[in-house]
């Protein structure tokens, strides 16, 4: 899953994208308001997390215009906690707010649940033919056993089964699993998707020649 922060605090800037990159985030960052809308609209983001006050133009600016363009989840993290400020971002778009100072496993949980929701999933648990996705602990079992995947193979396997019976094109799988800083032009991809049928099976991931990749 990739992510966004637009932050302009460089100190709590890094260390968000570090605590996100650990649990296996691919992450974008942005300093101002101006630079993350740019981002925020020419990229595909499973989740934004917004600041309220920044340089150039304010978080709710930034939503007043992203939203026309992208429905992508928008979490708020801001120190400004009056209630007619948590009003205003959730009625310029915003799908969750946060004040700071804030707890880390509580930011984890809520960006967990905003992706979840848009998948239209209910569940932090994903169950396909004997194989369970923990999308909370971030693992994966089969038969009740837990199957030791990569980073980089648990991101791929929980994309594809956040989007059950859809055919994920690879474009679409490199916007969502790797960061602007990333090499997009190797074969990745393929070398994942060979090692995940080893652990999980060769009918786990089903090629659609010419299309992409889909989990039935």
């Amino acid at each position: 899953m990739r992510l966004l922060i637009i932050e302009d605090d460089p100190l709590l800037q890094r260390s968000l994208a570090a605590n996100l990159r650990e649990e296996n985030y691919a992450v974008d960052t942005a300093d101002d308001g101006e630079s993350g809308l740019f981002k925020a609209s020419n990229s595909d983001y499973d989740c934004i997390v917004l600041d309220g006050m920044l340089p150039v133009f304010d978080g709710w600016e930034v939503l007043r215009r992203l939203r026309p363009l992208k429905s992508t989840p928008v979490l708020m993290l801001t120190a400004r906690d009056a209630v007619p400020d948590r009003v205003r971002g959730l009625d310029a778009g915003a799908d969750d707010y946060l004040t700071k100072p804030f707890d880390s496993d509580e930011l984890l949980a809520r960006i967990r649940a905003l992706i979840r929701r848009s998948s239209g999933q209910a569940s932090s648990l994903l169950e396909i033919d004997g194989i369970t996705i923990d999308t909370a602990s971030r693992t994966v079992s089969q038969d009740g056993k837990e199957i030791s995947l990569t980073a980089r193979e648990y991101a791929l396997v929980e994309y594809l089964a956040l989007h059950r019976s859809q055919v994920v094109s690879r474009s679409e799988l490199y916007e969502h699993l790797f960061d602007e800083d990333d090499d997009t032009l190797s074969n990745l991809l393929d070398v994942h998707v060979s090692n995940i049928r080893k652990k999980l099976g060769p009918e786990f991931i089903t090629t659609r020649r010419g299309h992409g990749y889909s989990v039935e």
